[in-house]
């Protein structure tokens, strides 16, 4: 009987396993599909920001609230709600006929990640009773979240080397129909706390915030910019994120109180968790569109030069783990910051010298450091909340990671954007939309039909502009490394886990 017990534990771990392998993936798989996707549907700049990001803003606006829910109703029925969402949502967004589609399928699989992702650490809580055994399987649920998301460009490649871009979406089917299958038979039963209460006002002033704080970073981004607009994303943003700081404290069980981050070892943890996954997905997206647009690359191929970091990742999150009470929260978290900030020196210096071996070897040396980091932070987040606030501490911890995507994409995204309209001069009797981005440099002398001697000249301009602003977004990426190894350095300053932690 005991080990029949045992056996349904670590098949639960593989469920739900697959539950935050889907909810990463998703974060990335579009990244070498994008432009695929963006050719066929014929998605302007703005619409491509909200295919990618319209995910991690609805899931950073929701989680926070999706875990107090779980409390509410069931850690188990909120999984198995969660799962249903994101299958039907899988489906429509791989036949999506228009942008807008896609960006409404995108935003329903969000809701569907939202639901289930906070219920994937409570279950793996109820299940592993053991100290050992639950550092182990939160140790597996972290690889898995950084392993699945340097996967995605890869799994995205390699599926439109054979498939339309609607299949990185169907992959999920099957898997999810597997998860649904084994869960009502591995899963502890539904533990329901009527008296917890979901605050639905702030998830929705959460999400007005990010929302609008997306839109301001697209706009001012944008060449001419749309000051009406930026103003009104502003305010959104600004309005959005005061009135959700002056609700919490009003709540009985607010999603947020500031208690949480007075341990200098949970805040090193969040920064750690939310720069690493920046580093991560950012640099997965301008690389995936460097290597497309201007190197030819296929998806496959693209997809194959970005997994260097997955590569990298694995080798060091399985060690860190398991040398954590040995190497020390501060090494391994500072310290990994600060190899992932070299990394993406070199992987600068690949634009510079336009080598993609180096690019990638950058990569590499970047996932080493991201490894420790990853593996790491979750630990330090959940073993130093206050033990009233585990619940509100696991939602911020999923949160970093997905404040991390979020931003990196706005940003960086952004930035190449910018510095792509303001260096690039567009070529007397070229269209005007080739100096919106590189992209649209792509598609203008496809559908222009232009001289061969005006079109390689209009791609040589375009291929300097986005290059120029690649380099930028690398030297972004390592000064926010450089500046998170510094402060988890001296917030991890003779910090040492107790030895159950570790074990």
């Amino acid at each position: 009987m005991s080990e029949a017990r045992s056996s349904a534990r670590w098949l639960l771990l593989a469920v739900v396993g697959i539950g935050v392998f889907l909810i990463t993936l998703d974060n990335t798989v579009l990244y070498t599909a994008l432009p695929t996707l963006v050719g066929e549907l014929n998605a302007t700049s703005t619409q491509q920001l909200w295919v990618v990001n319209a995910y991690p803003v609805v899931i950073a606006g929701l989680l926070l609230g999706t875990g107090t829910l779980g409390d509410k109703i069931g850690h188990r029925l909120m999984f198995t709600v969660g799962l249903c969402i994101f299958g039907i949502a899988s489906v429509i967004a791989a036949f999506s006929p228009a942008p807008e589609f896609l960006i409404g399928a995108r935003v329903l699989l969000a809701i569907g990640a939202a639901t289930m992702m906070p219920s994937t650490l409570s279950l793996i809580r109820l299940t592993f009773t053991k100290s050992r055994e639950l550092s182990f399987a939160i140790g597996v649920w972290a690889l898995l979240s950084v392993v699945a998301s340097a996967l995605g460009p890869l799994v995205g490649g390699l599926l439109l080397e054979w498939f339309w871009w609607g299949s990185v979406f169907l992959i999920n089917i099957p898997m999810v129909i597997f998860a649904l299958i084994t869960l009502p038979f591995v899963a502890p039963r539904s533990v329901r706390n009527p008296d917890k209460h979901w605050d639905v006002i702030s998830s929705l002033m959460a999400m007005v915030c990010l929302v609008g704080a997306v839109m301001t970073i697209k706009e001012l981004a944008h060449s001419p910019q749309n000051w009406p607009l930026i103003a009104v994303a502003m305010v959104c943003a600004v309005v959005g994120g005061f009135l959700f700081v002056r609700r919490q404290p009003r709540l009985e069980q607010p999603l947020l109180t500031l208690e949480v981050f007075k341990e200098p070892a949970f805040v090193a943890g969040a920064i750690g968790a939310s720069f690493a996954m920046f580093g991560t997905v950012g640099l997965q997206y301008i690389v995936s569109q460097k290597t497309q647009l201007i190197d030819g690359f296929s998806p496959l191929q693209a997809g194959l030069v970005v997994s260097a970091i997955a590569v990298g990742s694995a080798l060091t999150s399985v060690i860190a783990g398991a040398r954590l009470h040995i190497l020390g929260a501060r090494r391994l978290v500072a310290g990994g910051l600060g190899i992932a900030a070299i990394g993406s020196l070199v992987v600068g210096l690949g634009g510079v010298v336009h080598s993609n071996i180096v690019l990638a070897f950058g990569l590499f040396i970047m996932g080493t450091g991201l490894g420790a980091v990853m593996s790491v932070a979750s630990i330090l987040m959940i073993s130093n909340a206050p033990p009233h606030r585990a619940g509100m501490a696991a939602s911020v911890e999923e949160v970093s990671y997905e404040f991390g995507s979020l931003s990196a994409v706005a940003l960086l995204g952004s930035l190449i954007t910018f510095i792509f309209s303001a260096s690039y001069v567009v070529p007397e009797g070229a269209p005007a939309r080739a100096g919106e981005g590189m992209q649209d440099a792509r598609l203008a002398v496809a559908e222009s039909h232009l001289p061969h001697e005006l079109a390689e000249e209009v791609l040589a301009r375009a291929h300097e502009s986005f290059n120029a602003g690649f380099i930028a977004c690398t030297v972004l990426v390592t000064a926010v490394f450089a500046v998170g190894a510094l402060i988890t350095s001296r917030n991890l300053r003779g910090y040492v886990l107790s030895e159950e932690e570790t074990h």
